[in-house]
């Protein structure tokens, strides 16, 4: 009788931040709860991508030495700049690819580390790959009349059993996903001021009645009881040129060269998975469920241990660090607006650039007395900058999926 093989499945995390091993740590637990780790028919690979530069941070912070962690997972990789630097010499050498396009797979930034993680897996001969982040934790919460509920998440093994049958899959989210705080409408900024300044700075799947939604909660977005209680696998559609997913609670089926595409965003932007998004018309995507807790302005780290609070705290206008979160945010989503526009609406391009100046410098006066921040009028200078440059971004672009189809082929050849 043939002795079934095992399928591996890497497990990938880009990380900056000191609480990583804590993050680690639970999920593990939950792949022991879920059953995950006692299945002889799943070998984990852990894929760890550390940025010592963010948070001041050390080798220390990621490299894992708790016993019950390592018994749990087949083989651990912790990928820093000398690892990646002697792949990329490894790859130069052997005429795979040249400095500028190890440059754009490899370079600085967030897409970069994930391409990192996706080149790893791949040479690893992982089967599956799934994107976990290190601010987002496999729970969700729910809101239930004028209180909230927890419930845990079988993310890992939700991500496995679909991945078989498509090429990519990608679960839901909640908690502070969106960096948009709360404000209260007025003589100072209008509603329809404010639409108009997130319309234009972020993408087309950004639903405005969604972001009241989220702001009427006090940022916070809870988790479908529908989604849980009655789960169903939905299919992505395409809108707009784009099949949307987001950078993590990601999961790639590793087995078809085809359908494997990079990630990037134009220098300092963001938009890794919107521009990973644009790439996928021909794969198939399910949205599976299961959700995870973003924690993104790292206020609730205390789920990590297990305590449970009963409310969860608005995200409000008035605090100077959610401002400045806020502030990134838009400049990093300008900065990948153009470029977006240029992939999902040439013909349409310029008119489309002209009428989001146009808003902007209509509005931005308006946030900039809101925040009582001018550093708002940047996001203006740097639309200028961005749609300047948006034809080299988009040739960068371009070069980063050859860059990486050639790679892949070249680690398919050497797998054999």
């Amino acid at each position: 009788m043939t002795k079934k093989k095992k399928l591996n499945v890497g497990i990938g995390f880009v990380t900056g931040r000191k609480n990583f091993k804590s993050v680690a740590k639970t999920y593990v637990n939950n792949w022991n709860e879920s059953g995950v780790v006692d299945n002889r028919n799943y070998a984990l690979h852990l894929f760890v991508a550390y940025d010592l530069a963010y948070k001041n941070t050390k080798l220390f912070d990621y490299r894992i030495s708790d016993e019950e962690i390592l018994d749990t997972v087949d083989s651990a990789h912790y990928i820093g700049h000398s690892g990646v630097e002697t792949e990329v010499e490894y790859l130069i050498r052997n005429k795979v690819i040249n400095r500028k396009e190890a440059n754009l797979i490899f370079g600085e930034g967030y897409a970069m580390k994930r391409n990192t993680v996706l080149y790893f897996a791949l040479k690893n001969k992982m089967d599956y790959l799934i994107f976990l982040d290190d601010d987002e934790y496999p729970v969700a919460t729910i809101k239930v009349k004028d209180s909230i509920v927890w419930k845990g998440q079988e993310v890992l093994s939700t991500h496995i059993e679909n991945l078989e049958y498509c090429d990519m899959t990608h679960g839901h989210h909640c908690g502070y996903i969106s960096p948009i705080p709360c404000l209260n409408f007025g003589d100072k900024l209008s509603e329809r001021e404010f639409r108009v300044f997130i319309e234009s700075i972020s993408n087309d799947i950004v639903n405005w009645a969604s972001v009241k939604e989220k702001m009427k909660d006090g940022g916070v977005t809870y988790a479908s009881l529908d989604i849980i209680e009655s789960p169903k696998i939905e299919t992505v559609k395409e809108i707009s040129g784009m099949k949307f997913i987001s950078g993590a609670n990601l999961g790639f089926n590793l087995k078809d060269a085809d359908k494997l595409f990079p990630f990037y965003n134009p220098p300092g932007a963001r938009g890794e998975d919107a521009f990973l998004s644009t790439c996928l018309s021909e794969c198939t995507i399910r949205k599976i469920p299961c959700y995870t807790f973003h924690d993104g302005f790292s206020t609730c780290e205390h789920l990590l241990l297990g305590v449970l609070p009963n409310e969860l705290k608005s995200m409000r206008a008035e605090s100077k660090l959610i401002t400045k979160r806020f502030l990134q945010a838009s400049i990093g989503w300008i900065r990948y607006k153009p470029l977006l526009v240029y992939i999902t609406n040439r013909s349409g391009y310029e008119a489309e650039i002209r009428k989001i100046k146009k808003n902007l410098a209509a509005v931005i006066p308006g946030i900039c007395a809101y925040f009582g921040n001018d550093k708002f009028k940047a996001i203006l200078n740097e639309l200028d900058y961005f749609a300047a440059h948006v034809e080299e971004h988009y040739r960068d672009f371009e070069n980063t999926k050859k860059a990486l189809d050639k790679i892949v082929r070249f680690l398919e050849c050497n797998n054999r």
